[in-house]
């Protein structure tokens, strides 16, 4: 029944698309009417992303069921069925995306290069889609795949050019990446060049069977998570540079010069950490991040130390001045008058 139903909003869109062509003379209440299929996924989806977890058997059939908001639906809803209809003809993979809420995966770096060339992506918000989507890795032969890990591969490119383009900028920033790579240690596995950003100078992506920043989001916010167990779910992270954003290739610059110093480490780690947060990571090290950002401040400000000013002398407050009573010498008064004096007084 479900399936009909679904099916039946298919129908029911490409109908109205049809009519919005021929003339758009519905009334604005029909319109603004919602979906049926729409009202049960809001209330019930989670029910069926938990069917695609723990039932087999039906796996292929909930698929056909579930819905997401994606870069190009609006506010509307589309399928993996509507998705593979609308791809381009150079396309082989269904493109994702997994974050915390809509306005987060929609600002993501992670989609530059998607827009760029107007493919869809989808968007899942739900905590639950992750561990969902693991048991879906293909619909209809198109494999899914997450923008925010290794391995990301438009079908558009001409394979042989991106080879040698890749070559040479490996060989050219070398220098840069080994410098970076023996500078950062442990905090990331490797550094490279990317390919999926347009105006990002980095970006953090994780391996392809990794955890993404979602997931090790999710399971930090677990009740029971442990920092042991934790250590080791944490995702193999890769720093991927912009190989023609200006203030990487200034770096490449400063690296060859050998005109390495302290600053320049400061704006090498500050790289790092914003890669991190940009790519939905936290800093490992929120003070130490916190400091570097302060010496940059400091420096941009050209202050030469950054000690503490002696504090304010407050000012003593002005004594107030005391209005003498008048005295009145009562003697100098009759007695009538001095009666008066004394009413007055």
């Amino acid at each position: 029944m479900l399936r009909k139903l679904a099916q039946k909003s298919a129908d029911d869109e490409d109908d109205e698309d049809e009519e919005e062509e021929e003339g758009d003379d519905e009334d604005d209440d029909e319109e603004a009417k919602q979906d049926p299929y729409i009202e049960f996924w809001e209330k019930f989806g989670k029910n069926i992303k938990l069917g695609i977890i723990e039932d087999s058997a039906n796996r292929s059939k909930l698929t056909k069921l579930l819905r997401y908001k994606s870069s190009t639906s609006g506010e509307g809803y589309t399928s993996f069925e509507q998705y593979v209809e609308n791809m381009k003809d150079w396309q082989k993979a269904i493109y994702y995306i997994a974050g915390e809420n809509v306005e987060a995966v929609e600002n993501s770096p992670f989609l530059e290069k998607c827009k760029a060339k107007g493919v869809e992506v989808l968007y899942m918000v739900d905590p639950i889609d992750e561990y969902a989507i693991q048991h879906v890795t293909e619909f209809d032969g198109k494999k899914l795949q997450s923008v925010t890990k290794e391995g990301l591969k438009f079908g558009d490119e001409d394979e042989a050019l991106e080879a040698k383009r890749t070559k040479l900028y490996k060989e050219t920033f070398k220098p840069l990446t080994d410098y970076l790579k023996e500078l950062y240690g442990d905090a990331v596995v490797k550094v490279s060049i990317s390919k999926r950003v347009e105006t990002t100078p980095t970006i953090i992506v994780t391996s392809q069977y990794g955890n993404s920043a979602n997931m090790e989001r999710i399971m930090r916010a677990q009740a029971f998570s442990e920092k042991q167990s934790m250590g080791m779910m944490m995702s193999q992270k890769t720093m991927e540079l912009n190989p023609r954003h200006p203030i990487i290739n200034e770096l490449l610059t400063k690296v060859k010069d050998e005109k390495t110093d302290e600053d320049t480490e400061n704006l090498a780690w500050l790289l790092l950490d914003n890669a991190l947060m940009q790519s939905g990571f936290q800093p490992a090290d929120v003070d130490a991040f916190a400091a570097r950002a302060l010496k940059i401040i400091q420096s941009g400000l050209a202050l030469e130390s950054s000690d503490l000013l002696p504090e304010m002398e407050v000012p003593d407050d002005p004594e107030e001045e005391e209005e003498d009573e008048d005295e009145v010498d009562l003697d100098a008064f009759g007695d009538d008058d001095a009666e008066e004096a004394k009413d007055e007084l």
